[in-house]
């Protein structure tokens, strides 16, 4: 396709990480054991929850919903990047990129305000444990569960017309393993400059009330922890604690990293690495951190072998 002297590209060419025989061995076989830990540990938490009907209550809903979103979290990005190292080729149709970028923006949104969702889910079961039930009652939970996909699919939404609407000329090398969001940018030779602001913008305000909402959680969970006398009960809330938080600290900090700066201030590098921390490694952490922890969820584990 022809405007003016310009040629509108077709495909896109995703370098990923390297062009070396060895190393793309060795990414291939760590990336596919990360990818198969995650789905199968995710989805083990989610056939648990909905086999064992002890496991029906608010929280392991909200994590059945986080399990999954894990799941196709890394579902967007790895098997294509596994295919071209297998196949050998590095390209990716300009449809193709657009969907994976798309998907690849909800399901980090969705991540983002679910370990909210949890995380006041935790403070009403700490702090306010006698009321627990008629807080959190079934239309309360289902509409916590219902608003993060549908906003999530309103921010990718947002980006992926702007992102249509951006002119892609005869560079179309991506330096990174899929589409995202801030290599798309770069590469345009049409104004993105609208696309940047709304980045930061969306990106500020989709960030700021999950994190606002953590943050509250966990300052009066800290409040209330210390009331109690007993220093093993102090220890065990406190680990429970120190887990989320630093999963919280992982996704959100290398968002930040990534996505709340102009894709022209950081490298590539920059954007890999934050990127594979919170699409593989947070998504591959999540069975190990929030469940196998916990008696009720190792006991439902146990069913399902049986």
């Amino acid at each position: 396709m022809n405007q003016g002297n310009q040629t509108t590209i077709s495909e896109f060419i995703l370098l990923g990480f390297s062009n070396q025989a060895e190393k793309q061995k060795l990414i291939f076989w760590l990336f596919l054991t990360m990818y198969l830990v995650t789905v199968v540990g995710n989805g083990l938490i989610i056939l648990a929850i909905g086999l064992d009907i002890h496991l029906h209550t608010a929280m392991y809903l909200f994590l059945a919903n986080l399990s999954f979103a894990d799941i196709s979290s890394s579902s967007t990005s790895v098997p294509k990047m596994l295919i071209n190292i297998q196949t050998r080729s590095q390209s990716i149709s300009y449809e193709g990129c657009i969907t994976q970028m798309y998907f690849s923006i909800v399901f980090v949104v969705i991540d983002n305000f679910l370990l909210g969702v949890m995380a006041y889910d935790r403070f009403v079961a700490i702090c306010h444990p006698l009321n627990y039930t008629v807080i959190m009652h079934s239309r309360f939970c289902f509409l916590l569960t219902v608003c993060p996909w549908v906003l999530s699919n309103v921010v990718a939404l947002t980006h992926t017309l702007l992102a249509n609407r951006l002119v892609f000329c005869n560079y179309n090398t991506i330096q990174h393993f899929f589409c995202d969001l801030a290599p798309l940018l770069k590469l345009s030779c049409s104004d993105a400059m609208i696309n940047e602001l709304m980045k930061f913008i969306v990106g500020l305000s989709v960030i700021t009330f999950p994190f606002a909402l953590i943050l509250f959680s966990y300052v009066r969970i800290i409040r209330d922890i210390m009331r109690i006398s007993s220093t093993e009960g102090k220890w065990k809330a406190f680990s429970t604690c120190g887990s989320h938080l630093t999963v919280v600290i992982l996704f959100y900090g290398t968002i930040v990293g990534v996505y709340f700066f102009p894709s022209s201030t950081h490298p590539e590098d920059t954007d890999k690495i934050g990127a594979v921390l919170f699409t593989v490694v947070t998504p591959m952490m999540n069975p190990f951190i929030y469940s196998l922890r916990n008696k009720d969820m190792k006991g439902a584990l146990k069913k399902t072998h049986e």
